[in-house]
């Protein structure tokens, strides 16, 4: 389970290229007018062989001090509570503000570790007057450039020392499903409606983090790991930003599942923050089960489910390759279907295929498709193997891996779908020199 990492600062002081360079992606928008991250950015990352999550605590609006004070506590409150890391972010070229040292009075009342960054120092005359950053009271000054990545290593060799180390897993070998979504879709509706059906159900565990709960369910033949984030404990400040808060705690419970059963509300169709936490599941590689919640609500007609569901997948694409079921929590409606997929793609996440078998059925389709010439170079296909991964990779072996485009793994991808059962689950192909 990885770490989590907040940054948090006043606006414009480089939160989000310092996220880019964390998380070596271009995920968030970077301008120089102040409060461009209207929405929270979260990514994954390495250093050391140590992961850990990155959140962006983005979205401050420009205006009065009073308005940016609500807001920058709010953030700063969230971001403290989740995270097990605080970088606080500041500028050397403009130097202390008293925005600053609204941040460091929060940050100086916080029981967790908080690094101090000088961002945008660029040359050894700037590096220098990070030195008035001491004055806030949180110790040492960092001084990096987040636009070149000078210091940022030795800023990470730092923060991985402070990261907690994790917990061994529960001894139990069971499948471990996480009910995730956006807040008010019906995740404890469905959580309480499972655990209050049959008294068999045993009293939760604690599991590898303060925030996820394990509960064992052993009921109408299916026996598993529930791990129930949905409404553990009342947060201060949540009503707030419900939105940020949702995003910490998805987090939290993707990385500590098999696999998501990610709800929808069919009133509302597929919003933007529902697209975010599949693309974490996606990132994270676990499996899928997508549930539309409410469909009691919604006004039929003969297809609307396939109109639904391909308006879904559309949005998805071109990971569409995960069931989708119609329910009412509320009705009881296919709450069963619901644990079977979840059931099915926990086996499909762990379907393993003989070489023999896999080299008999890609090779002659790789012989009739074979991939595009690069450079004047014929890509040839040797030999192909399942990796052991936790989830289903596969290793093509070829001359000129290097050449290898993104549309042909694709190709690749589904051809491994049509022909062997991986619904629900991911799938990643790796090119390697023969």
């Amino acid at each position: 389970m990885a770490n989590i990492i907040a940054i948090v600062g006043r606006p414009n002081v480089g939160k989000s290229t310092l996220f880019n360079r964390l998380t070596e992606s271009r995920q968030a928008i970077v301008e120089e007018t102040s409060g461009v991250t209207r929405d929270r950015h979260y990514g994954k990352s390495d250093w050391n062989g140590k992961e850990f999550s990155v959140i962006d605590t983005g979205g401050y609006v420009t205006g009065s001090d009073d308005v940016f004070e609500k807001e920058i506590q709010k953030q700063v409150d969230l971001a403290i509570e989740e995270a097990d890391v605080i970088i606080f972010l500041v500028d050397v070229r403009v130097g202390l503000t008293g925005m600053d040292e609204d941040v460091a009075a929060l940050l100086r009342k916080v029981k967790k570790p908080v690094f101090l960054v000088a961002n945008k120092s660029d040359n050894k005359d700037i590096y220098e007057e990070s030195s008035e950053f001491y004055s806030l009271g949180l110790g040492e000054v960092y001084p990096v450039s987040a636009m070149n990545g000078y210091g940022t290593g030795d800023l990470l060799d730092r923060i991985v020392k402070e990261f907690k180390e994790t917990e061994p897993e529960l001894e139990q070998d069971l499948p471990k499903i996480a009910v995730i979504g956006r807040p008010n879709v019906g995740k404890s509706s469905l959580i309480n409606a499972l655990l209050g059906q049959e008294r068999n159900i045993v009293t939760p565990v604690p599991g590898t983090t303060r925030d996820s709960i394990y509960t064992p369910y052993n009921a109408f033949g299916f026996h598993f790991l529930l791990v129930d984030t949905a409404g553990l404990r009342k947060k201060s400040k949540v009503s707030e930003d419900i939105e940020f808060y949702s995003v910490m705690r998805s987090i939290r419970a993707i990385e500590n599942s098999d696999v998501c059963i990610l709800m929808l509300d069919a009133t509302q169709g597929p919003e933007g923050q529902d697209m975010n936490i599949l693309h974490l599941v996606e990132k994270n590689r676990k499996g899928l089960v997508l549930v539309v919640n409410k469909w009691d609500l919604v006004e039929k007609e003969s297809n609307t489910h396939l109109e639904f569901e391909k308006a879904i997948k559309n949005t998805t694409a071109p990971f569409t390759d995960f069931p989708v079921i119609f329910t009412s929590v509320m009705e009881k409606q296919r709450i069963h279907k619901t644990l079977q997929m979840a059931a099915d793609v926990y086996k499909n996440l762990n379907r393993k295929i003989q070489t023999a078998e896999l080299n008999e059925t890609l090779l002659p389709v790789i012989e009739r498709t074979p991939p595009p010439a690069a450079k004047g170079k014929y890509i040839k296909v040797k030999y192909i193997t399942q990796l052991k991964t936790r989830f289903p990779s596969f290793a093509f072996f070829c001359n000129f891996p290097e050449l290898v485009k993104e549309p042909y793994k694709r190709f690749l991808e589904n051809q491994i779908r049509e022909k062997f059962d991986f619904t629900g689950a991911p799938v990643v192909i790796y090119f390697r020199k023969k």
